[in-house]
């Protein structure tokens, strides 16, 4: 899997979300929202440090239909899809260790 942060788009958002066999994150943020400055770097660690998660941001304003599906209100927000399917949502910035533990519950960590 990829090691770092892919931006999609609503247009490819079944391909690389709904469609994919694996685990997604899928983190909605914006560029005028302060915490998802403080999140980016937190997204980048995850998508290393995971090695069966890809990690995809959406940037809200441009993608509004991925944003109504998911049913996100605030951003940053991060939806984790497995197989499609939501498994696991939270709104609002969160530090490292919630992330973690948010993720060990549906992965395994890399070694």
């Amino acid at each position: 899997m990829s090691s770092s942060v892919s931006p999609i788009t609503d247009a490819e958002f079944d391909q690389e979300v709904l469609q994919n066999p694996g685990t997604v994150l899928a983190y909605f943020w914006a560029p005028w929202c302060g915490p998802c400055r403080l999140m980016s770097p937190i997204m980048d660690w995850a998508a290393s440090h995971y090695t069966d998660l890809k990690v995809v941001k959406l940037e809200v304003d441009p993608n509004p239909e991925s944003v109504a599906r998911c049913k996100v209100e605030g951003v940053p927000a991060l939806v984790l899809f497995r197989d499609g399917q939501p498994v696991d949502s939270i709104e609002g910035a969160i530090a490292k260790p919630k992330l973690t533990t948010m993720l060990d519950a549906h992965l395994s960590p890399a070694v």
